[in-house]
């Protein structure tokens, strides 16, 4: 479904990132390894499809919603599209959000459920949705705006990457941070009314501030990194290397 090109990465013997090139189309897009952190797999079922278990592609009470909602605003203000069918909209790059082609993604989605797990879709998702800029997929939105591995954010982080798929044009660190902080706390508002989060996490949480502009990723073995793209491009490539005594020698 998805055959862009990914970028190349290598990794510590103690699996710790050393390097990254970006992919050949100039997007920061990982290869799929590391699984989703349950933080993460929280926000983005709470913001963007609460029902993803349950359903077989599609939500009929949120397109009935959606539809109500629409006609009497008469504008397209209210979306109900599942995960799913986010998974088949973004494989089908460029076409027109009508109804015609919404109804082209509910048939495929139903598909889609059929062939794949659960667990195989949400990793289609957040491994291919769009996180603002050049910057494709979770892993590589977690480096790019904080530094650092996706198993490694706090709740307010995840949340606030969690939200980006949304509106990645519109919002993204460094881009209408108001809008982004309000959709970020009322999404933590939700875990916390969820109990997904007690209310100490919370109150933490909607106090941390917001990333300002994306990090560059680590590059402490580049000339290594050049010469493993020519013969294993695309990869995660772990290599010998002991990270503590590369960071001394840099």
């Amino acid at each position: 479904m998805f055959k862009d090109p990914k970028s190349t990465l290598i990794e510590s013997k103690e699996g710790l990132l050393l390097g990254a090139k970006i992919a050949a189309d100039g997007q920061w897009r990982f290869p799929k390894s590391h699984p989703i952190s349950n933080k993460f797999k929280h926000c983005i079922l709470q913001f963007e499809d609460a029902y993803f278990y349950k359903h077989f592609g599609f939500n009929p009470v949120s397109m009935a919603k959606a539809i109500s909602s629409n006609l009497q605003e008469q504008a397209a203000k209210r979306g109900a599209s599942t995960i799913t069918q986010q998974v088949i909209r973004l494989s089908r790059k460029g076409k027109p959000r009508t109804y015609f082609e919404k109804l082209k993604e509910l048939i495929l989605a139903t598909m889609l459920e059929f062939r794949f797990s659960k667990e195989e879709i949400l990793m289609l998702y957040v491994s291919n949705a769009l996180f603002g800029g050049n910057v494709v997929g979770i892993e590589a939105a977690s480096w790019r705006y904080y530094g650092r591995s996706s198993e490694q954010l706090s709740w307010a982080e995840n949340a606030t990457l969690a939200v980006l798929p949304n509106a990645p044009s519109l919002i993204y660190p460094g881009k209408n941070q108001a809008i982004l902080m309000r959709k970020r706390n009322r999404l933590l508002q939700k875990l916390y009314s969820k109990s997904i989060i007690d209310s100490l996490s919370y109150s933490l949480a909607i106090q941390e501030k917001l990333p300002r502009k994306p990090h560059a990723l680590p590059s402490s073995s580049s000339h290594l990194l050049e010469h493993l793209t020519q013969t294993n491009s695309e990869q995660y490539i772990q290599t010998s290397i002991s990270f503590q005594l590369q960071k001394k020698c840099k």
